[in-house]
């Protein structure tokens, strides 16, 4: 308990990072980085479509916001117009130049044209001389506090249209600076505080439906879990958080559970909370000098991943949501590495991802669930506190390659990376599921 409280300590007062939560970090790193820029790096095309974001009158900043979500989205090379003529913007009666585009590499022509009451987006198949899709998308003024998200979903049609799979850009990430819990953009744009100044929050996690998020407010060296509605409202105690330090919650994908670690005098175990009926918390691990942190459910609800103490150092060990069946998850080589802390559940069930010390440096590793297979992903500065975008592909962590904690993109299959500037040093990001349009309030 007094180690543990300790690390929650530190971590309050902007400590080091302690495992409170899990990071991934990139493989691939950049050579010049200033601070509060965002960069990225280059890699070697593979089989992408070329795509290009066609010129047009008006609309020059939900262009802007598509050509980066589709860039983001890591599954296109997208084509510069540097070196194309002007004037070849698009409109319905053929206008588009498919052969100067197809000149430049590209094989997609995406075309946004103004509309009553928003926008009409057109995918071009530049190959074939044809639209592919079009559709008309309804957009609040670019003043409103909605614009930016209902922009993104455009985007992630478009990259629907072009790939069967959609974006990943209407989505949202939380992230605590200066012990103030705040929300961004996925592309880092829009930073909104969410808890009051002056209070200490930690291990903010998303509620599935994008309504609520739960979070530490810590004080005194006690901290009780607190679900708060997006929409605005007070915040509701998560049932068993009353008394003592309760740390990392991390909701079931169904909404309704709620697991966390609770530390007293008696050892810090995973309980879990029935936060939709406000009842009945249960212990699903025993202490016995051991601490037990850092839950994090597989998509299905039936197993979770946490950090366990039992053998030594933290390490990623596995249990049914019962409490059930607890085994080590990721093998570990104490010669060649040390502890392991902040796992987190890829949506497709197939990975966890969490960072471990390797010569006194936390890095990025991913274990394959079903093979346990463990391997890094990131090998330069500190990186840490992962955690999925709603894709399975792209991780949002956080290093200090620029000089200062900020937040961090990678794309696992890829390697590129990309940063997301925050004003202050920032820690601990937990990344939504896909935002419906009525999900959250702007």
């Amino acid at each position: 308990m007094t180690r543990l409280l300790a690390c929650v300590t530190a971590l309050a007062a902007l400590a080091p990072l302690t495992p409170l939560r899990s990071t991934r970090a990139a493989a691939q790193d950049t050579s010049r980085v200033n601070e509060g820029v965002r960069v990225g790096v280059e890699y070697q095309p593979g089989m992408r479509p070329g795509l290009v974001v066609l010129p047009g009158a008006g609309l020059d900043s939900a262009r802007a916001i598509v050509r980066r979500d589709l860039d983001f989205s890591d599954r296109f090379e997208m084509i510069t117009l540097a070196d194309a003529p002007s004037g070849t913007g698009g409109s319905e009666g053929g206008g588009v130049n498919y052969g100067i585009y197809r000149a430049l590499g590209a094989s997609f022509g995406v075309e946004l044209v103004e509309a009553a009451g928003g926008v009409t987006a057109r995918l071009h198949d530049l190959n074939a001389s044809r639209v592919r899709n079009q559709q008309a998308f309804g957009l609040p003024p670019a003043s409103d506090p909605g614009y930016r998200l209902a922009v993104h979903r455009v985007g992630d049609e478009i990259a629907r249209w072009a790939t069967g799979t959609e974006g990943i850009a209407a989505s949202r990430l939380l992230f605590v600076s200066g012990g103030r819990v705040y929300r961004v953009d996925s592309d880092g744009e829009d930073i909104v505080p969410l808890t009051p100044a002056g209070q200490t929050a930690l291990s903010p996690a998303w509620s599935p439906d994008g309504q609520r998020f739960a979070f530490t407010q810590f004080a005194a060296g006690r901290g009780s879990v607190l679900v708060q509605p997006l929409a605005g409202g007070g915040a509701q105690q998560a049932p068993g958080t009353a008394a003592a330090l309760n740390i990392t919650p991390a909701f079931s994908p169904d909404g309704r559970l709620l697991a966390y670690a609770h530390s007293d005098e008696s050892g810090t175990d995973v309980y879990l909370a029935n936060v939709a009926d406000r009842c009945c918390a249960q212990r699903l691990t025993v202490g016995r000098f051991a601490d037990n942190l850092s839950p994090t459910f597989s998509p299905d609800g039936r197993r979770i991943a946490f950090v366990s103490t039992r053998a030594g150092p933290p390490q990623i060990y596995v249990m049914a949501a019962d409490g059930t069946d607890q085994e080590l998850l990721a093998p570990f080589d104490y010669g060649a590495t040390g502890s392991s802390n902040a796992p987190e559940w890829s949506p497709d069930g197939a990975n966890v991802v969490f960072h471990r010390e390797v010569s006194g440096s936390p890095q990025l590793f991913l274990v394959d669930v079903a093979g346990r297979r463990v391997r890094q992903l990131t090998s330069s500065g500190r990186n840490e506190d992962p955690t999925w975008g709603p894709d399975g592909r792209h991780v949002t962590f956080v290093s200090d390659r620029s000089g200062r904690r900020q937040l961090w993109v990678i794309d696992v299959e890829t390697g590129r990376v990309r940063q997301l500037g925050t004003p202050g040093a920032a820690r601990l990001p937990a990344w939504s599921r896909r935002l419906s349009r009525t999900a959250v309030a702007p």
